[in-house]
């Protein structure tokens, strides 16, 4: 579902930057691994192809779960940048962010819902893996914080089925809650959508992994209740954003896989991960380390430069109008 906007956008940047001369005089040349598989098996590859010089540097747009892994694997033998967003906390040395951390990507949203639906009374529903955790535990306190409560909450393994799928169908039913709080991933929130509205359930859900592609999968929403928070939407209306689309049309054509935050999470990689190795000099960790703090690039959301391995930007909340987001606000 996201593979094929991430691919084509990682080849976008590797193709910018290769335009200007590549890095340190030499083309950026990518190498694909299939970062859907188990953690372990992701990190045992990406981990070979650094140790035996395969590869100088990684970036990845997976999962949390395979980030932990790859980043225990790869033990500083290659600068590892980390694209959507995930749980906060990591300070590995030579490992870097661009997407939000849990704390600054779910309050937006739930401000938003709280202010102009009354969403009082909150239902938790993630895959079990950390990512989702973590996001619970900062739903919880900003939830407290604007005086709303959790009234239920579950942590499914991803793949869960349809008889999970019904329990929780179930619970939501019975609960009634003002909002759902959507931290699946993939496939698993999709399904959920589609269960949700043949249910003919209604409330407000507002998922921190739905981007343009969940969306065209789950045919679209018109309920006007169906909200993302993420730091990046196709339809963001800013002038870098115009542009950046219009390179994209331009190389892949008008029938391409739409832009989304996954997919330009991977551009704005490829692109920091070049200019991090261009300041350095080369692509070991200590001399990518010195240089890291203040190095900056363009994308679709503007300028963003490193600080302390991360990057702080707006996040963005959308509401689903048919196969698109209307942007609302962004903090």
């Amino acid at each position: 579902m996201l593979g094929p906007c991430v691919i084509n956008c990682a080849a976008l940047g590797a193709a910018e930057v290769n335009e200007r001369g590549g890095v340190l005089g030499r083309p950026v040349e990518l190498v694909l691994v299939d970062g859907g598989r188990p953690p372990a098996e992701v990190a045992r590859e990406v981990a070979g192809l650094a140790r035996a010089g395969a590869v100088q540097a990684v970036v990845g747009t997976h999962a949390s779960d395979v980030r932990v892994a790859v980043e225990r694997a790869l033990g500083g033998v290659a600068p590892y940048i980390y694209t959507p967003p995930y749980e906060g906390g990591s300070r590995t040395p030579g490992v870097y962010f661009l997407g939000e951390p849990a704390s600054r990507q779910v309050g937006p949203g739930i401000d938003w819902l709280v202010e102009h639906r009354r969403a009082r009374r909150w239902y938790l529903l993630g895959n079990d893996y950390v990512w989702p955790r973590l996001v619970h535990v900062s739903a919880r306190e900003r939830l407290l914080a604007r005086s709303a409560r959790v009234v239920g909450e579950r942590l499914i393994p991803c793949g869960f089925g349809d008889l999970a799928m019904g329990r929780v169908i179930e619970s939501l039913a019975a609960l009634r809650p003002d909002a759902v709080l959507l931290n699946l991933i993939g496939s698993d929130l999709v399904a959920f959508n589609r269960a949700f509205a043949a249910a003919g359930l209604r409330c407000a859900r507002l998922c921190g992994a739905l981007e343009e592609h969940g969306l065209l999968a789950v045919d679209g929403d018109s309920t006007g209740e169906l909200y993302a928070t993420m730091g990046y939407f196709g339809t963001v209306p800013t002038d870098a954003n115009l542009d950046l689309s219009e390179r994209y049309v331009r190389r892949y054509g008008t029938a391409a896989p739409m832009m989304s935050a996954h997919g330009h999470g991977s551009y704005e990689g490829v692109l920091m991960m070049a200019a991090l190795v261009g300041r350095a000099g080369c692509a070991a960790v200590p001399a990518v380390e010195a240089v890291a703090d203040g190095t900056t690039v363009g994308s679709g959301r503007g300028r963003v430069t490193l600080a302390d391995r991360h990057v702080r930007q707006r996040v963005y909340v959308g509401r689903a109008d048919g196969l698109d987001f209307d942007v609302l606000t962004s903090s």
